[in-house]
């Protein structure tokens, strides 16, 4: 191969292969330019919609915001248009109503006036006719003068004269009379006028601004304020602290009235001396202030306040203490102890007047703690305490009773004690008005039905048929139909006595008291008694057949007394040998106002978990002792094998009570 063959031959090759990446080359070239133009016609055709899209969605948005803001106004104009009619209505009615109104009095008027020319006419016709009886001419001649008669106005008349008047008006009255005219307007506003103001009879329609601003005018002359029921702020309270004079204050079923309340009018009205709480929030700061501030205090209602406790007794022989206290309300005051009435007789030893009504704890310890020092007792009032026996006449009969009201069943020893104490009074109880017996032991169904029949059943409160072993569940049937108002109710030791019995007594909704120790209770009665609601005390002693699945927080037996029973305030369960500690226990978790429990006999409970009890507590009775024999069963719950024995010792049993009864 020759030289030049061979550059020809690289030429060539050179040539050819330039040719073909050039061809190569510009159809890539050609291939790109015709991708990235449809690239980029493709990108704007989406630009082109996405403006056109912009712009459309634009208008449509400025659309409907001028469609929402037509829709606003149109909304707008309809509610004006709606008030304005209703407006237009109210107004429309007023209108007519207070033509009604003015109609009315103007009629009211007319007729008065009628009324009272007519009175003239026959006054002055009997009056003359015995003078004038043969000279008709002049008699006519005065009964046609009888319309020209002078109009008298009430306000020339005395001062003391139009009070006597305004006085029997209510305060809705006296305001309604400053209304009238200019005249009477004064009239009202006599200073001696606005000493006594009661609130109570306008409670539900006077605001509490009124209050405020009459009690602002009238501080220096107001000697008596009555808020008796009323929902007050306590500012409205505070304002009544600037009667500087004031002596009587009433604020008893004031939900609103406060210790704050009460600081404020103690801090600006020292000079009280009837004051009324009864019914109210106050606790043991209202007692702390009573001694410091109300120096002259006579009259003082604690009524159903049941917020303060024996530590506020307590504070009432502070600084000066309330030594002129005369008369002393404690009704439905269950949380006061023996030691609180210790600390009120020795604050208030001049007590004449004391009323504890309501009080199902009151025992005789309470009364003999309170007469120790406070012995010029004139008056005493105890109903609905029905734990008061002969001790508490016994007790009383030191002091200067003249007079005393209760309910209970007393015997002839304390009659006659009540008789000696009542030397200045009559002591007589007609039949009609007696509320509660106590019956003999024979007694069976046929004889309680002839005395529940009669009128007296109605009124009947408190009924012992204790040791009336012929009665059955007939005469517990005829009690429920017949006592409707009766709160105590005894059946010791009624043998006969079954479950259709103490369903009967479940009956009797207003029974608060009832004693079945002796009789064939058992669990499944126990749950029954459970749905009595207002049940607050229950004797079931030497009952052997309640075991602890009777008095246990259960689905069965009595799970009801701990967890219903709230109220229990007294519970009896001596004799109930199957019992055990875990009772205890039951109690303290549902029954937390129990406050006294007897366990006498209970073999089954230690003595460590009845120490316990006493915090609980404030007065608890136990004993881990055989039960006697005449119960009728062992330590154990067992029947006796001597029914012979037992037998009779329950006659000789009833012998003696009969003998005590007889005496």
């Amino acid at each position: 191969m020759t030289r030049e063959l061979m550059i020809k031959a690289c030429s060539f090759y050179t040539g050819h292969l330039v040719k073909t990446h050039f061809c190569t080359w510009r159809d890539v070239t050609h291939t790109n330019e015709n991708v990235v133009l449809a690239d980029k016609m493709n990108r704007e055709v989406t630009c082109y919609n996405f403006r056109l899209q912009k712009y459309i969605f634009h208008h449509w948005h400025s659309y409907m915001e001028d469609q929402k803001e037509k829709l606003k106004n149109m909304v707008l104009r309809i509610q004006r248009i709606i008030y304005c009619h209703k407006l237009t209505i109210i107004l429309t009615k007023w209108q007519n109503r207070a033509r009604c109104k003015n109609k009315k009095k103007e009629d009211e008027y007319l007729k008065h006036k009628l009324q009272l020319k007519n009175w003239r006419n026959r006054l002055l016709l009997k009056g003359t006719s015995a003078e004038n009886i043969n000279f008709p001419e002049q008699q006519f001649f005065e009964v046609c003068l009888v319309d020209e008669t002078l109009e008298y106005d009430i306000s020339q008349l005395p001062e003391e004269s139009k009070l006597q008047i305004f006085f029997y008006l209510s305060l809705k009255d006296v305001v309604i009379c400053g209304q009238v005219n200019h005249a009477w307007m004064l009239m009202t506003q006599l200073s001696s006028l606005w000493n006594a103001i009661d609130f109570s009879t306008v409670k539900h329609m006077i605001p509490d601004k009124y209050i405020v601003s009459t009690l602002q005018r009238w501080r220096l002359n107001v000697l008596r304020l009555n808020f008796c029921g009323c929902l007050l702020r306590p500012k409205t309270f505070r304002s009544a602290s600037h009667c500087w004079n004031l002596q009587e204050l009433n604020v008893s079923d004031c939900p609103t009235f406060t210790d704050e309340s009460m600081r404020h009018i103690s801090e600006g009205c020292p000079g009280v001396l009837y004051l009324n709480l009864s019914n109210t929030t106050i606790t043991n700061r209202t007692m702390r202030l009573l001694p410091r501030h109300f120096h002259n205090l006579q009259n003082l209602s604690l009524a159903y306040c049941r917020r303060f406790t024996d530590k506020g007794l307590q504070y009432l022989k502070l600084g000066n203490g309330c030594h002129k206290l005369i008369y002393l309300d404690l009704s439905g005051c269950a949380q006061i102890s023996v030691q609180g009435f210790r600390y009120i007789a020795n604050s208030c030893t001049g007590i004449l007047h004391l009323t504890i009504n309501d009080m199902p704890t009151l025992t005789d310890n309470y009364v003999k703690a309170l007469v120790e020092k406070c012995s010029h007792i004139t008056s005493m009032v105890f109903i609905g305490a029905p734990h008061i026996s002969d001790c508490t006449f016994k007790a009383l009969s030191t002091c200067k009773l003249r007079k005393i009201q209760f309910e209970g069943l007393i015997s002839s020893f304390a009659l006659l004690l009540r008789c000696k104490g009542c030397q200045q009074s009559a002591c007589s109880a007609p039949k009609s008005h007696v509320k509660f017996f106590s019956l003999p032991y024979r007694i069976g169904d046929v004889g309680l039905k002839q005395f529940l029949d009669g009128p007296a059943s109605v009124r009947i409160r408190e009924l012992n048929l204790s040791n009336c072993v012929q009665l059955s569940d007939v005469s517990v049937m005829k009690l429920s139909e017949h006592c409707p108002n009766l709160n105590y109710l005894s059946l010791r030791n009624c043998e006969h006595l079954t479950a259709q019995g103490i369903a009967y007594i479940v009956n009797i909704f207003s029974l608060v008291s009832t004693d079945l120790s002796g009789t064939d209770i058992s669990n499944e009665d126990l749950n029954v008694l459970s749905g009595h609601k207002k049940l607050k005390e229950l004797s079931v002693s030497a009952c052997y057949r309640i075991t602890d699945d009777g008095i246990q927080i259960t689905d069965s037996a009595m799970e009801m007394l701990s967890a219903k029973c709230h109220y229990l305030h007294i519970l009896d369960i001596s004799g109930c040998v199957l019992l055990t500690d875990q009772i205890l226990e039951d109690l303290q978790i549902g029954c937390k106002q129990l406050r006294i429990l007897k366990m006498q006999y209970c073999t089954n409970i230690s003595k460590n978990a009845a120490e316990r009890m006493p915090s609980k507590v404030q007065q608890q009775e136990y004993n881990s002792n055989d039960p006697p024999h005449w119960f009728g069963y062992d330590r154990e719950g067992n029947p006796l094998t001597q029914p012979d024995n037992i037998t009779s010792s329950k006659e000789h049993l009833e012998l003696t009570v009969s003998e005590e009864e007889a005496a």
